[in-house]
C-alpha cells in the first residue's frame, strides 16, 4: 500500500528562548514542575567518551531504568509516549465518560463508546467470534481461486492482510493528484527476513508460529490438519517472491505505472474485476510496486490447492481480529507477538489497553480534542520560527559543500526553499460523525472504523491531493517528512522534554530538538528524498557526476554501518538504515552548526556542570536517543526497520563527525579518511 513516508525525529534551530511546551497554559506558572535540561547522575563516568559515548552519558540511567516487562523497549521515547497516553489522552477520556447525554456521531460519544466496547469484557466473552462468523462462512463456502480473490476485495476493506495490498496516495511523478498504487503484502511474521533466515532464533520463531497457529485454530474450534504448517509453508513461498525491505526503499523502481487492463496480462488467474467490483474500485491505471511479484504470485496462486488458500484467508481474518476477541485469543496473540517476536514478558492491564485502542483507531477525533486542550496556536509560530532557522543553516551548508557543482547546489537551493510544514495539529478535521460506534459491539466498532477509513482512501482515486492532510494525530510521539509534499510534519505530542525543554540551555535542546528538525529536512536529501524535485516530484534534478558523487558517500556511510554488530549473528542491514543514518548525521551537523550560529557576536555560555556548549549539544543528542531494548525487538528490528537501534544511533554518527572528536578530545577515534561529510 501507498503510504507516506514516516521518518523518525530530528530537528535545529537559532534561538529556543521562550518556547514553551505543549502544556496546559492555563495552569498557574507556579506549578509547572520544572523539568532537568540534563540530569548528570545519569552519566557512567567510568566509561570514557570516546569509547563509548552512549554508556557515558546513559550507563547509569540503563541500570537504573529496566525495561518494563509490558514492554520491548525503554527509553525516551517510550516515557513521553506513556505520560501523554497516561495523563493527558487518559484523562480525556475519563472527563468525557463522566459526561452525560453525549450526541451520537460527536467525537466525544464515539470515543466514550468504543471505550465502553473494549472494557465490557461479558458481552465480549459471550459473543465469542461471533461477529466474524459471516466471514468466515464466506471464506468456507469458496470453490475455486476465482471467487476467494473476488471476496479478498472485500475482507481488505476491514483490516485484513492478503497477499496484495491496494491503497491510494499521491503519484509520485504528478504529486498534485492521488493514484492507486498496489503492492506485496500478506506475511504473518511481516517480513521476509523472518522466513528465509536459518539462524536458531529465526527458525525457533518459525517453530514457535506453527504452534501458534495451531493453537488459534483449536480456540476457534476449527476442525484442520495441521493449519500452522500449512500457512508457514504457504506464507514461506509467498515471501520469498517478494521485494527485500531494502529494495523497497527505491522510489523509481518501485514507480511501475500500468493500465489496470494489462494487469490481466500480468496475472490472468487473478480475477480483477470481482477484486475491483467488490473492493469498490474505480480506476484506469495503477502504479505495480513489482510487476514481477504480481506474475510469479499468479503462478503460486495457480499451483496452490483452493483449501490451502481458504486456511489462509481464515488465519489472516482471525489475527487481524484477534485483540478484540475473547480475551484467549488476545491472550494467545500477545503470547506470540508479544512475547516471542519481541521479548515482552506481562500483559498491560485491559484499561491501559483500552486506551491504546481508542488511540489508534481513532486517533484524529481523539487528537481534536487532545490539541485543543493541550497544544496553543502561540507555539506553531515559535516552531516555524525554529525551522526556519534551521532551512538558513541547510542553505549554507549546500553553498559550502566540495563534493557538489554549482548547477546542483541552487537546485538543491531550490528545493529547500520550496519545502513547507505542519506544526501541531491539523487546520481542518475531518468529518468522523457517520462513524457507528456502539457501546456493545466491539468488533462492529472496529469494523466500522476500517469501512470509514476505506470509504475516505477511496473518495480520492483520480482527485487532487489534499496538501493539508495529516499522516499522524496530533497525541503522536514523532514526525515525519512527506517527499510528495516536500514538508516536515511535527505532531503537538513530540514538543516536549527530552525533544525540547523550555528550561534547558540551548545547547541541550539544539541536541534534542534541533537536530530532529534537521533529521527530518535532511530527508527530503537522503538516498530516497533527493530524487523528488521540489514540488514532490520524482525527477532526477541531478548532474550525472554529482549523482555519483552522492551515491560514492552513501556507498561510505552503508559500509560502516553494515560493519556493525549489534547482537551475536546480526548486523546492522547498511542498505535498509542508509536513509536515516545520512538524516541523524544531516541533523546532527545542522544543529550543532546552528548551535554555534547562535553564539557568534555573544558572550560565551559558561561552562554547565563542567561541560561546555559543544559537549552539552552531544550530550542532548544522546539523552534523546537513550533505550533499552529486549534482545527479541533488537533483532527484529535489524532485519525490518530502516532505523539503526538506538544505540548506535547514539555512537555511530558521532564517530563520523570531526567535531565531536574535537569537543571531546578524542585523539585518532576515526581517521580523517574514515570521516564522512554528505550535507
Amino acid at each position: 500500500m501507498k503510504k507516506v513516508k514516516f521518518l523518525v525525529v530530528a530537528l535545529s534551530v537559532t534561538s529556543l528562548l521562550g518556547f514553551f511546551s505543549c502544556t496546559n497554559n492555563s495552569k498557574p506558572a507556579a506549578e509547572v514542575k520544572k523539568i532537568p535540561a540534563f540530569d548528570i547522575s545519569t552519566m557512567d563516568k567510568s566509561i570514557k567518551p570516546c569509547e563509548d559515548f552512549d554508556s557515558y552519558v546513559n550507563g547509569n540511567w540503563k541500570k537504573n531504568n529496566p525495561i518494563p516487562g509490558t514492554e520491548n523497549s525503554w527509553g525516551s521515547f517510550n516515557i513521553l509516549d506513556k505520560e501523554t497516553r497516561e495523563v493527558k489522552i487518559k484523562g480525556i477520556v475519563n472527563d468525557l465518560l463522566a459526561q452525560n447525554s453525549l450526541a451520537k456521531g460527536s467525537e466525544a460519544q464515539q470515543i466514550t463508546d468504543y471505550y465502553r466496547s473494549y472494557m465490557d469484557t461479558s458481552i465480549i466473552e459471550k459473543r465469542g467470534i461471533s461477529p466474524i462468523t459471516p466471514l468466515l462462512d464466506k471464506i468456507l463456502a469458496i470453490k475455486d481461486i476465482s471467487e476467494l480473490i473476488a471476496l479478498s476485495g472485500e475482507l481488505d476493506q476491514l483490516g485484513f492482510s492478503g497477499p496484495f495490498t491496494v491503497g491510494v496516495g499521491p503519484d509520485d511523478r504528478n504529486s498534485t493528484m492521488n493514484a492507486v498504487f498496489m503492492g506485496q503484502g500478506g506475511l504473518s511474521l511481516g517480513d521476509r527476513n523472518y522466513y528465509e533466515n536459518k539462524d536458531s532464533s529465526m527458525v525457533k520463531i518459525r517453530a514457535e508460529f506453527v504452534k501458534h497457529v495451531d493453537f488459534m485454530f483449536s480456540l476457534a474450534e476449527w476442525k484442520v490438519t495441521d493449519p500452522g504448517k500449512t500457512i508457514l509453508d504457504f506464507e514461506t513461498s509467498l515471501a520469498l517472491i517478494q521485494l527485500k525491505n531494502f529494495e523497497m526503499r527505491d522510489p523509481v523502481k518501485m514507480y511501475n505505472k500500468i493500465a489496470s487492463s494489462e494487469l490481466h496480462l500480468l496475472a490472468p488467474e487473478i480475477n480483477w474485476e470481482g477484486y475491483y467490483k467488490n473492493y469498490g474500485l474505480k480506476t484506469d491505471t495503477v502504479i505495480v510496486h513489482d510487476k514481477n511479484y504480481v506474475k510469479n504470485l499468479n503462478q503460486l496462486l495457480k499451483s496452490t490447492p483452493t483449501e490451502v488458500l481458504k486456511c489462509y484467508y481464515r488465519w489472516h481474518l482471525l489475527s487481524a481480529y484477534a485483540n478484540v476477541l475473547p480475551y484467549a485469543f488476545y491472550s494467545e496473540s500477545f503470547h506470540f507477538y508479544g512475547t516471542i517476536m519481541y521479548g515482552v514478558k506481562k500483559q498491560r492491564p485491559r484499561a491501559e489497553r483500552a486506551i491504546i485502542t481508542v488511540n489508534n483507531r481513532l486517533g484524529m477525533p481523539l487528537g481534536k480534542l487532545f490539541a485543543a486542550k493541550y497544544f496553543p496556536e502561540s507555539s506553531k509560530k515559535k516552531v516555524s520560527d525554529m525551522i526556519e532557522n534551521v532551512r538558513a543553516a541547510y542553505r549554507d551548508r549546500i553553498e559550502k559543500l566540495s563534493w557538489m557543482s554549482a548547477p546542483t547546489k541552487e537546485k538543491a537551493k531550490e528545493k529547500l526553499a520550496a519545502f513547507s510544514w505542519k506544526i501541531g495539529y491539523p487546520d481542518t478535521w475531518k468529518d468522523y460523525s457517520t462513524i457507528d460506534i456502539q457501546a456493545d459491539k466491539l468488533v462492529e466498532n472496529s469494523m466500522q472504523i476500517s469501512l470509514w477509513e476505506h470509504r475516505d482512501m477511496l473518495a480520492r482515486v483520480g482527485k487532487p491531493v489534499d496538501k493539508k492532510e495529516w499522516g499522524m494525530s496530533p497525541q503522536t510521539i514523532n514526525a515525519y517528512n512527506n517527499p510528495t509534499n516536500n514538508e516536515i510534519v511535527f505532531p503537538a505530542a513530540i514538543l516536549q522534554p527530552p525533544f525540547f525543554n523550555p528550561d534547558a540551555d540551548d545547547a541541550i535542546n539544539y541536541g534534542g530538538i534541533i537536530a530532529v528538525i534537521g533529521h527530518e529536512i535532511t530527508h527530503g536529501f537522503d538516498d530516497q528524498g533527493a530524487k523528488y524535485d521540489g514540488t514532490g516530484n520524482l525527477r532526477n534534478w541531478w548532474t550525472p557526476a554529482d549523482s555519483t558523487n552522492f551515491a560514492a558517500l552513501g556507498k561510505k556511510m552503508e559500509n560502516y554501518f553494515a560493519a556493525i554488530e549489534v547482537t551475536k549473528g546480526f548486523k546492522i542491514d547498511g542498505k535498509l538504515t542508509l536513509g536515516e543514518n545520512i538524516a541523524d548525521l544531516g541533523g546532527l551537523t545542522l544543529g550543532y552548526y546552528a548551535l554555534e550560529k547562535s553564539m557568534e557576536g555573544k558572550k560565551r555560555p559558561e561552562p554547565i556542570d563542567g561541560f561546555t556548549p559543544e559537549q552539552r549539544f552531544f550530550l542532548g543528542w544522546a539523552q534523546v536517543w537513550r533505550e533499552n531494548m529486549t534482545n527479541e525487538s533488537l533483532i527484529s528490528q535489524v532485519q525490518t526497520d530502516p532505523h539503526t537501534p538506538a544505540r548506535w544511533r547514539i555512537n555511530a554518527p558521532l564517530l563520523l563527525m570531526k567535531e565531536f572528536n574535537e569537543a571531546f578530545g578524542c585523539k585518532g577515534a576515526t581517521a580523517d579518511s574514515m570521516r564522512i561529510v554528505i550535507w
